[in-house]
């Protein structure tokens, strides 16, 4: 009998716990620690500091399933997906490690035995090639000689281009990092007619497919050209467990194996495809894996960093399943099904079902209008061309006007077997960039300009004027010994008690003195490891090595400290009310207000504002101690501190609690209860991006000005209306009532004025070759109006171009209309565009109906006699 997935799984952890391996669980796949990686991509990849110093090593064997996802830099499998039987986006890496434990000898034979074995998986040995490194000579003679490999099954592969160690079998890390020569080992689909060497390098990848990596990390890359040995030699191992489950399965194909064909059967069951080998299907059932799982990680769809590798598998799987006629959202309705398939080995994932589904329907929604336009122009403009390649300027344009994303475009392209012209995308995107900066003006960033290697100690959390010694002096990014009366710059100085701008919190302001000198800090910012201080000295002068003294504006650094506890428990309360799918995308403390990004995939209520307000309040009546502890990073996790963790920390972090509701880690400056923010109150909330939202909020005395504001509005209509607080409601209705019914009889009205115009405007019908066209001018008319006799005037008459110029003083508008049947021989926007062109104003639409504006009414009648001798002209010919 056939081994599931599951079992295939289960099989490879009990083998090596047998071998004396502990079995560890999957980390994330959001990387902790490591901001060279996107997701985690790899098996090693939470061992990675072990390799390099198995001394921090907690066990010597371990052995893992570990999750992945590689969907871009050096390993990105996306657009391989669905296009050939082995690639995904999310995958489970099978592997075994032995961090200075045994070495090439005890690893080859354990991967045989688990491989041959009939009390394990049983695989035919004659099937199995394997591929070492050219000098990997010790690794050679172990299949050999230990193994018993037939030569014939073996191949050596070297190094490219002549370039040592630059082989398909020496594995590295990364440009730096541990490394050194690896064994693969393949399994042969047709043995038959694909029996030697020749075969193996012809039909790798095709029939010859590998299924384990040996790597032997001996070596750690300094740089491009260094190589050194490493003290302690260790073991890292690979096996796609898709791959081996088709192996043992005895299919030639991963989307064939047990757990692809159920889901894939489910896809299809809302298609009308009946064919399971549809592209269309791989793709979709490969991605919905990866969406199921970031999405648990608290991964939002978002337009940077992983939400954008999300957001493009969600677009990439919709255009699938527009593919096989899947135009209803619909992958919300997988996700149950895929959950209850997994349960097994993925219960946890359950918890999130509800998050999972809500997020995949939003942007499934939010794209669909997108994607169906997209297509329709694409493949318009695909009919068009003639040598097979489509320009740059019309994948910008489906980009820049629609939303269309580029890697969509090609590839749909990609599929009908058209090249694009990306170069000539990237020309119309340089240009829209340099046409939108013209007339910007742009902050200096002084800290990326000057680069100080040098330190500054902050002892602003305890004192708010400290003596301290100035060590460099910058006018105009440039070094200088000493900064003269007038003079504008940024001093540095050994120690401070200025909080420099960081974590949204904004830098103190506050002066910087020594008897006669005086120097106004406007602004302070980190360069590096110091501290810059701002401003412009009003009086005296300072030089390198003087001594001051520093001095916070206290009432500024009071409302900052205020805004930013306010802030923590803003965090906390939309966890409280929204749920713990929000996770903070940044953030802005000012002394006035403050502004909170998260993610969160659907639209926030009225009430839930509300709610939100009176859970922050609620806390601030209690008047909690606001706590400040130093710790562990470790320490922290255990607390369940809520914190960017895939961020860099020191070892000791400083976290921050407000007892029992909030805890976060934090190095900006706090009150010291919670009592001390007096009110709090959010003034907005928007969507910044899909499923990015932002609250904007203020605090203390500025909430009761705004109250006070509100309050003045509402008299200031009370008085009005001449109502109160108790009949201010049913004023407000009774007039909305009495203005509908006035729209009522106005409308009624207009519509008797068009039908006046209409036969009145008739009379000025010319005919050119059988079109019929119409030029009118109008003063002041209803502009909506307008729109209306052009829509009846094209229903009146089945051939006909229409002009419509509105005058309003020194400013007028145009509207051009085309009956459908005429757009091959001219359009509106053509007409429009003429005019734009000749009376300096602007304007834009579609072929049928256009519109534009200009306040030189000058030239008017000669324009319009141009534009009736261009269409005169059109038509003739």
């Amino acid at each position: 009998m056939k081994k599931t997935t599951n079992e295939i799984r289960q099989k490879f952890l009990e083998f090596f716990q047998e071998k004396g391996h502990t079995i560890l669980p999957s980390s994330s796949l959001i990387p902790k620690d490591d901001s060279t990686l996107l997701f985690t991509n790899a098996g090693m990849n939470q061992f990675k500091n072990f390799f390099l110093n198995p001394k921090k090593k907690k066990y010597s064997r371990v052995t893992t399933a570990q999750r992945c996802l590689r969907t871009g830099g050096k390993h990105n499998d996306l657009e391989n997906v669905g296009y050939t039987e082995r690639h995904h986006t999310f995958f489970e890496m099978l592997g075994n490690f032995s961090f200075n434990d045994y070495f090439k000898k005890e690893a080859i034979t354990y991967a045989w035995e688990l491989l041959t074995s009939a009390k394990w998986f049983n695989i035919n040995q004659n099937k199995l090639w394997i591929s070492v490194y050219e000098n990997d000579e010790e690794t050679y003679k172990i299949w050999i000689d230990i193994i018993k490999i037939s030569p014939q099954h073996i191949i050596k592969i070297g190094d490219k281009n002549n370039s040592k160690y630059n082989s398909e079998n020496f594995w590295q890390m990364g440009d730096t990092g541990p490394c050194g020569p690896c064994t693969e080992i393949f399994y042969n689909y047709d043995i038959k007619n694909h029996h030697d060497f020749s075969d193996f390098l012809k039909n790798k990848n095709e029939y010859f497919i590998e299924i384990w990596n040996i790597v032997f990390i001996e070596y750690n890359r300094i740089s491009s050209k260094s190589i050194i040995p490493l003290e302690y030699k260790s073991i890292d191992t690979g096996m796609g467990l898709e791959r081996i489950s088709s192996v043992l399965q005895d299919v030639n194909s991963n989307y064939k194996t047990d757990v692809f064909q159920k889901l894939i059967q489910n896809i299809a069951s809302f298609s009308k495809t009946k064919n399971l080998n549809n592209i269309s299907l791989k793709i979709i059932s490969d991605h919905i894996r990866s969406c199921i799982f970031l999405i648990y990680e608290n991964v939002i769809p978002s337009n940077e960093h992983r939400g954008y590798i999300l957001r493009r598998i969600i677009r990439r799987m919709l255009r699938h399943a527009y593919k096989i006629g899947i135009k209803k959202n619909f992958f919300h309705k997988i996700v149950p099904y895929f959950i209850e398939n997994i349960s097994e080995n993925f219960n946890f994932i359950k918890e999130k079902e509800k998050q999972i589904k809500e997020t995949l329907k939003t942007e499934e929604i939010q794209f669909s209008e997108t994607l169906e336009k997209g297509l329709k122009i694409l493949n318009i403009e695909i009919k068009k061309i003639s040598n097979q390649k489509i320009s740059g300027k019309t994948i910008f344009y489906l980009y820049d006007t629609f939303g269309f994303p580029v890697d969509l475009t090609l590839d749909v392209c990609r599929e009908k077997g058209i090249k694009v012209n990306l170069d000539g995308y990237y020309l119309e995107r340089e240009k829209q960039k340099k046409h939108s900066k013209i007339g910007s003006k742009f902050y200096t960033n002084y800290n990326q300009i000057i680069n100080i290697n040098d330190h500054c100690t902050f002892e602003g959390y305890k004192k708010n004027t400290i003596k301290a010694l100035i060590k460099q002096i910058y006018i105009n990014e440039k070094l200088t010994s000493s900064i003269l009366e007038g003079e504008s710059g940024i001093i540095f100085l050994d120690k401070t008690c200025f909080y420099p701008e960081s974590g949204g919190q904004v830098g103190d302001i506050g002066k910087l003195y020594y008897k006669k000198s005086h120097f106004i800090v406007k602004d302070t910012k980190k360069y590096g490891n110091t501290i810059g201080h701002i401003g412009t000295l009003i009086k005296g002068k300072f030089k390198i090595n003087d001594f001051l003294y520093t001095k916070i504006d206290t009432l500024y650094r009071k409302n900052i400290q205020i805004n930013h506890s306010a802030t923590h428990l803003l965090h906390s309360a939309l966890r409280k009310i929204l749920g713990n799918i929000v996770t903070q995308k940044g953030s802005l403390v000012t002394h006035t207000r403050l502004r909170f990004d998260f993610s969160y995939p659907k639209n926030i209520s009225f009430y839930d504002i509300q709610k939100i307000e009176q859970v922050v309040n609620a806390e601030i009546y209690k008047n909690n101690l606001i706590k400040v502890q130093y710790c562990s990073l470790e320490e922290a996790k255990k607390k369940k501190a809520i914190a960017l963790f895939e961020s860099k920390y020191n070892s000791i972090v400083r976290v921050i609690s407000i007892k029992n509701f909030s805890i976060e880690l934090c190095g900006g400056t706090h009150t010291k209860r919670t009592g001390d923010i007096g009110l709090f109150k959010i003034t907005d909330q928007s969507s910044i991006s899909s499923g990015i939202k932002r609250i904007e909020a203020i605090t203390n005395s500025q909430s009761i000005n705004l109250l006070h504001i509100q309050e003045n509005k509402l008299k200031d209509i009370s008085t009005l209306l001449k109502a109160n607080s108790v009949n201010f409601k049913n004023k407000i209705e009774k007039l909305i009532t009495k203005v509908k019914d006035l729209e009522i009889q106005v409308n009624i009205l207009q519509k008797k004025e068009n039908i006046h115009q209409i036969k009145k405007i008739t009379e000025k019908i010319e005919d050119i070759k059988g079109v019929k066209l119409l030029i009118n001018i109008f003063q002041k008319y209803d502009y909506k109006s307008l729109k209306l006799i052009i829509d009846q005037l094209k229903k009146d008459f089945k051939s006909i171009i229409i002009i419509f110029i509105n005058k309003n003083n020194n400013h007028f508008n145009i509207i051009a209309g085309v009956t459908k049947n005429l757009t091959n021989f001219l359009t509106a926007l053509e007409i429009i565009k003429i005019f734009t062109q000749l009376s300096n104003g602007k304007g834009g639409g579609k072929d049928e109906i256009a519109e534009g504006s200009s306040v030189n009414t000058m030239n008017l009648s000669k324009i319009l006699k141009i534009i009736k001798s261009w269409i005169n002209s059109k038509l003739e010919n």
